[in-house]
């Protein structure tokens, strides 16, 4: 029996050996992507821009995550250690990225506002002897606090939402590239009647190129969206516990 070594050999000896490297040329990914149908390069494109823009997202919401983080845990301590609001709002400024700031600044803008109302109601009488100032409405401030929570959930949920749709949409994007591929390759054998592996090969491994790209992107945004919602949540907690907090402290003080 003669091997395939054989008929290799034979070949080549009559010099109807393929050239090297044209096999790998072929099936190459490169080679695919550069000579595949304009289709398929357009939703390659599309692909591409999604991961890329994911990739930013992601960059972006680390930044500012970490900076939040830092920021809400220096002006806890800040918070926590003075007797007095006006003290902590003189820091306000330089933890700006922290949500926990917005917060206080909300509650704290209504707590003025009603204490400077019920320190003189009428400016035409003489302001009365120095009395414990007290709150009209302790629910007002917690309005205030919620208005602010909502106002601060939605910078933290920024960008998210791109996220969630490159891993919804790609993977779809990806399969429809995948579905044209094949339909091209079995026009292909249609129209040169043979099946054989060298004419199939090339152009399913051009449609599954699609499919890998879309799993590509969808992966990562998969990921980071649930890690940062995770976080947004942990934020949220936070938020709540120190509405409750400030609620406790006004209405230790100011009722």
């Amino acid at each position: 029996m003669r091997t395939p070594g054989y008929y290799a050999l034979a070949l080549y000896a009559q010099g109807g050996a393929p050239a090297a490297g044209a096999g790998e040329i072929n099936t190459d990914i490169i080679y695919l992507v550069t000579h595949a149908s304009p289709i398929q390069q357009a939703i390659l494109s599309i692909l591409l821009l999604f991961s890329a823009v994911s990739w930013g997202i992601v960059l972006y919401k680390f930044l500012q995550v970490g900076r939040a983080s830092r920021q809400s845990s220096a002006f806890l301590e800040v918070f926590r250690k003075s007797s007095k609001f006006s003290e902590v709002q003189a820091v306000c400024r330089t933890l700006s990225a922290s949500p926990l700031v917005g917060l206080f600044q909300s509650g704290y803008t209504e707590l003025n506002s009603q204490l400077r109302t019920a320190g003189n109601p009428d400016p035409a009488k003489p302001v009365a002897p120095a009395v414990r100032p007290t709150l009209k409405s302790l629910d007002a401030v917690d309005r205030a606090l919620l208005r602010a929570t909502t106002v601060e959930m939605t910078k933290l949920e920024h960008r998210l939402t791109f996220l969630a749709t490159t891993a919804s949409i790609t993977p779809f994007i990806g399969l429809f590239g995948t579905v044209w591929g094949i339909m091209s390759s079995f026009q292909r054998i249609g129209a040169q009647g043979s099946s054989s592996l060298a004419i199939v090969g090339p152009g399913i491994a051009e449609a599954l190129i699609a499919t890998a790209a879309g799993l590509f992107a969808a992966i990562p945004a998969v990921y980071f969206y649930n890690y940062f919602t995770t976080r947004v949540k942990h934020f949220a907690s936070d938020m709540d516990d120190f509405s409750l907090e400030f609620l406790n402290i006004c209405e230790r003080n100011f009722t």
